[in-house]
């Protein structure tokens, strides 16, 4: 079987405990994304959520495990791997403009400044700012407009994968919602791969494909892959007539209020590394089990 285009296979991450002993954030993540797919991570704080998002993108070594990506290994910082933190991360005495140019510069070395600044005013537009806003310093942006930059900034370099670290969760609910909309309809027009950490449960049914649910550390895992099955394009406001929305969104909240505490620390054999994919198709949602393996508690009624 191909491998998929982004494939972490048994990654696990241990940290010293401050005793002399050490403690195991996550054992054993082993996932994969396919090329252009949008996949959120869900789990609660501890579970190593951006530990792993910091493997991916180069700035952390897992204890153990590998991260493939496009058939190579990822070993530190890549032009080919994007990331959008949740604090913005703009160079301040740069203008929105420079900070986006900045970043496509050593991308495209051979392009003129020219050639340069119109791609950097095309993804700026695509986010909502042109005109004299472009020329202003983070310190006069909004904390919207300095996301809307920092999301331009890494669409602009066209990264193979683009991580994004909750990058709305410091945004007011009319901010983020804007800029939602503005994400998926840049993401729709590329071939860019995403992999988000969130813990909007609404925010990840709008945008993902696929959501991985995480249980609770230590010993966290990957346990589950909840298909969406709203088909795109999608709206925060039609998404809820859908009559998939509420049988997967009762499903995430059932495991990250549960069972992602009731399965922690549960150690599973080397067969049982992937997480166990849940497809939720059905108008009615039969019952979730409160115990029992993973695979019985998929909601399908097709």
């Amino acid at each position: 079987m191909p491998k998929p285009f982004l494939s972490v296979e048994r990654l696990t991450q241990r940290f010293p405990d401050g005793q002399g002993g050490t403690l195991t954030v996550f054992e054993n993540a082993t996932f994969g994304v396919e090329k252009g797919e949008f996949v959120v991570i869900l789990g609660h704080s501890g579970c190593g959520k951006s530990t792993i998002m910091n493997i991916l993108a180069g700035l952390g070594q897992p204890t153990s495990g590998v991260v493939l990506m496009d058939g190579y290994e990822v070993s530190g910082p890549s032009l080919d791997r994007g990331v959008v933190f949740q604090n913005y991360s703009l160079l301040p005495w740069l203008s929105a403009l420079k900070n986006v140019t900045f970043g496509i510069k050593p991308r495209y070395p051979d392009w003129s400044a020219a050639k340069v600044e119109a791609h950097a005013r095309t993804f700026l537009v695509m986010v909502g700012l042109e005109g004299d806003v472009v020329h202003r310093k983070p310190s006069q942006l909004s904390g919207g407009m300095r996301q809307r930059v920092s999301i331009a900034r890494a669409f602009a370099n066209h990264p193979k994968l683009l991580l994004l670290d909750e990058p709305f969760g410091a945004l007011d609910a009319l901010t983020r919602g804007t800029i939602q909309d503005e994400l998926l309809k840049i993401w729709g027009g590329t071939e860019q791969t995403v992999f988000m950490i969130t813990h909007d449960i609404d925010e990840a049914i709008l945008l993902a494909d696929r959501i991985l649910l995480m249980t609770n550390g230590p010993f966290a895992r990957v346990a589950e892959s909840v298909e969406i099955t709203i088909p795109r394009p999608r709206t925060r406001t039609e998404i809820v007539d859908h009559p998939n929305y509420y049988a997967i969104r009762n499903h995430l909240v059932h495991f990250l209020g549960h069972r992602s505490q009731k399965m922690a620390g549960e150690r599973v054999g080397d067969d049982n590394q992937r997480p166990e994919p849940v497809r939720i198709e059905n108008s009615v949602q039969k019952p979730i089990p409160t115990s029992g393996p993973a695979r019985d508690l998929k909601a399908v009624n097709q």
